[in-house]
C-alpha cells in the first residue's frame, strides 16, 4: 500500500480522480485476493462509466486464472485505457486479439517511486493516456538490423507471449511490430520460450521486432553458453525485417509506454532507432 502512496499523490496532481479497488493492499496466499475476489474488482472497474482508465498496481501473477469469466460487453461498448505490464500482457492481449481495442503497455505503481531521473519514463503514461503522439529514440546496438517498418504494435512479457499460444487470448504476428521482455528466467528457459514462439510461425512474418530489456537472468550449473541476445539473433537470423535490441521496456525504470493495438513506425539505421506513434 505505501508504494501506491506516490503512485496516487501524482495521479492526483495531473489532474485525475483517483479511486482504489477492493482488493488493492490485500492478500491471500500469493495473490491479492481470491480469483472471485479479484475477478470482482476488476469486472466493477470494467463496467463503471465514472472510471476512464483502469492504473494496474503490479502484474505478478494471476490473470490467466479469471480472463475467462471476465464479462467484457460494457467494456467493448465503451472503452477505457488498460495500463500495465508483464503478467498484465494477458489482459493487453486478450482485449487486442478479441475486441481490436487498444490498452497501454506502461509503468505501474512501483514505478513512480523510482521518478528521480526516470521522469520521461512515467510522463509517457500521461502523455499516452491523454493523447499526445509520441516518439521514442533509442541508442545503437551492434546487433539491431537496419530497416524501416510500419504496422500494428503487440507483445509484451515473453513468458506470457508462449503461456497464451492456442488460448483465446493468442495474438496473431503477422506484419505486426512484436516487442518483448522478461524478468528472473533461467537461460535455457527463456531460450525455450523463444523456440516455442518460432515452431509457432510468431516470428515468420512480423514487420518488425523490438527486444526490450531482460533482467536477472539466470544460469545453470552448467552454463547454457549463450546471452539472452545472442539466442534471439540466432532465431530471427534467418529473416529480413528490421531488429531493435536493448530497447527501453521491460521490468526496469527505463521503461516507455507503449500503446498496444495501435500502428507504430520503427526506423533503425546507423544512426539509431526511432520509434513513432502513428494516427
Amino acid at each position: 500500500m505505501e508504494k501506491m502512496q506516490r503512485c496516487n499523490d501524482t495521479l492526483q496532481e495531473w489532474g485525475f480522480i483517483v479511486k482504489q479497488g477492493n482488493t488493492l493492499g490485500s492478500r491471500r496466499h500469493y495473490l491479492s485476493g481470491t480469483d472471485k475476489e479479484r475477478l470482482n474488482d476488476l469486472q466493477l472497474m470494467l463496467d463503471d462509466e465514472n472510471i476512464k482508465a483502469i492504473f494496474c498496481a503490479r502484474g505478478g501473477y494471476g490473470l490467466s486464472r479469471i480472463i475467462d469469466d471476465i464479462n467484457f460487453e460494457h467494456f467493448i461498448q465503451k472503452p477505457k485505457w488498460i495500463i500495465g505490464y508483464s503478467d498484465i500482457t494477458l489482459l493487453h492481449a486478450h482485449v487486442s486479439s478479441n475486441f481490436n481495442i487498444a490498452t497501454l503497455h506502461a509503468p505501474m505503481a512501483a514505478a513512480f517511486n523510482e521518478m528521480e531521473g526516470n521522469e520521461i519514463y512515467i510522463q509517457s503514461v500521461l502523455n499516452s493516456i491523454t493523447g499526445s503522439l509520441q516518439s521514442y529514440d533509442v541508442s545503437l546496438h551492434h546487433l539491431n538490423r537496419s530497416g524501416v517498418c510500419k504496422g500494428e504494435l503487440v507483445g509484451g512479457n515473453l513468458s506470457l507471449l508462449t503461456h497464451i499460444i492456442g488460448s483465446r487470448s493468442d495474438i496473431n504476428t503477422k506484419n505486426k511490430i512484436l516487442f518483448f521482455e522478461d524478468l528472473g528466467e533461467y537461460k535455457y528457459n527463456v531460450d525455450r520460450m523463444l523456440m516455442q514462439l518460432k515452431r509457432a510461425g510468431k516470428l515468420d512474418e512480423l514487420a518488425g521486432l523490438i527486444v526490450g530489456k531482460f533482467t536477472e537472468i539466470k544460469d545453470t550449473t552448467i552454463p547454457f553458453g549463450q546471452d539472452v541476445e545472442a539466442m534471439i539473433f540466432d532465431k530471427i537470423k534467418e529473416y529480413n525485417y528490421p531488429v531493435c535490441f536493448d530497447f527501453p521496456v521491460g521490468h526496469v525504470n527505463e521503461n516507455y509506454a507503449l500503446k498496444v493495438g495501435c500502428n507504430y513506425r520503427l526506423s533503425i539505421t546507423g544512426d539509431g532507432v526511432i520509434l513513432t506513434a502513428m494516427h
